[in-house]
């Protein structure tokens, strides 16, 4: 029997908008984008990680190149149609679905560094449960939030303010973090996106679940990240 493939996208450009250089920033003494690589890297499960980037001389200057690790990092040059801040994820993605052949693919990004492998496999889990019992095509991972929101102009949304409810009883919202989407061929196509037509969500924790996007979320993922380093 043919053993099924796996293959973490990661995908990883050179300029970033917000932090400057952030995928290449050290935060609590490595770079930025070592920290998903390497919880990828423990997931016995994930074959290949492919780095699709415009930055492959800066990658190989902080150490990583095509073929690395017993050859499972693939590093693919991003095709210049798709490269700049403007353009959708979905087609960086699609270009690396075309060329890499896989029965499932597991994409996450550089700044989501505290997110461990253990969870990364518990995903992975929860993905090929829903597989095999047709309740989903795809995974995606989100927040669950119980709190009041309101509107900008300051009506309410989820709730009365003249009815208080204790939050824990309010009904939960979920928040997609970018942190993890799981999906294969056939989903991908179907929805050209990474999220497929009948998702399953998936919480993961709350201090794994940090995006970097913009300074004062880089302070807070060091902090976290140096915590645990003790």
């Amino acid at each position: 029997m043919t053993k099924s493939r796996t293959v973490a996208l990661l995908p990883l450009k050179a300029h970033s908008a917000r932090v400057s250089g952030k995928n290449f920033r050290p935060l609590a003494g490595k770079p930025l984008f070592r920290w998903i690589l390497e919880s990828l890297l423990e997931v016995e499960a994930i074959d290949s990680v492919v780095i699709n980037t415009d930055a492959r001389d800066l990658l190989a200057k902080n150490g990583l190149k095509d073929g690395d690790y017993f050859g499972r990092v693939i590093i693919r040059d991003r095709k210049p149609e798709i490269c700049g801040d403007f353009v959708s994820m979905n087609l960086v993605l699609a270009d690396d679905v075309e060329a890499i052949q896989a029965d499932r693919y597991v994409m996450t990004h550089t700044t989501n560094p505290l997110l461990s492998s253990a969870t990364i496999t518990q995903a992975l889990v929860a993905y090929q449960d829903a597989i095999a019992t047709g309740k989903a095509d795809s995974l995606f991972s989100v927040n669950k939030v119980q709190t009041r929101f309101y509107r900008e102009d300051g009506t309410p949304v989820n709730h009365d303010p003249n009815k208080l409810i204790r939050t824990q009883d309010l009904e939960p919202w979920f928040e997609e973090n970018s942190n993890l989407y799981i999906f294969d061929h056939q989903s991908f196509l179907a929805s050209n996106a990474r999220i497929g037509k009948n998702p399953i969500m998936f919480e993961t924790p709350f201090l794994e679940s940090i995006d970097i996007d913009d300074q004062p979320r880089w302070d807070l993922a060091e902090a976290v990240a140096l915590y645990h380093k003790g």
